[in-house]
């Protein structure tokens, strides 16, 4: 991971790779609240995932990477409310390659947890432009 700040939310972050790294799906949901939604656009329409158990269908996919490296490249956030804003170059090992791809990542938090993550897709491994 580079360019992760020493903050509260950097921190929270470096745990969510961590999780990810060690296919720690149950660790990586405790992280959202239980009425959280994040919504996708890595399938390049809008994919909505509700409460853990959606959560969890969508945190399958962390099963098939190896080799995730992260960059953060843009780097926001607030206090009150508690939000994130990210902008991440991503290399990962999945499906037998090695892809490269640029994601936007956007937290709400409440109570210190996940409510909202808007989980984007800038630019697919494809070179493709989301």
């Amino acid at each position: 991971m580079k360019n992760v700040p020493d903050t509260a939310l950097g921190r929270m972050y470096r745990e969510h790779i961590n999780f990810i790294l060690s296919k720690d799906i149950e660790s990586l949901l405790d992280q959202y609240t239980d009425d959280a939604v994040l919504i996708s656009s890595f399938m390049k329409t809008p994919l909505y995932f509700y409460g853990r158990e959606g959560l969890r269908e969508h945190m399958q996919g962390i099963l098939g990477i190896d080799g995730l490296e992260t960059e953060i490249v843009f780097w926001a956030e607030t206090e009150s409310p508690q939000t994130l804003m990210i902008t991440e170059q991503i290399t990962m090992q999945a499906g037998g390659g090695e892809s490269q791809m640029r994601f936007a990542d956007s937290w709400v938090l409440r109570d210190g947890k996940i409510a909202i993550h808007f989980a984007g897709m800038v630019q697919h491994s494809d070179g493709s432009l989301a």
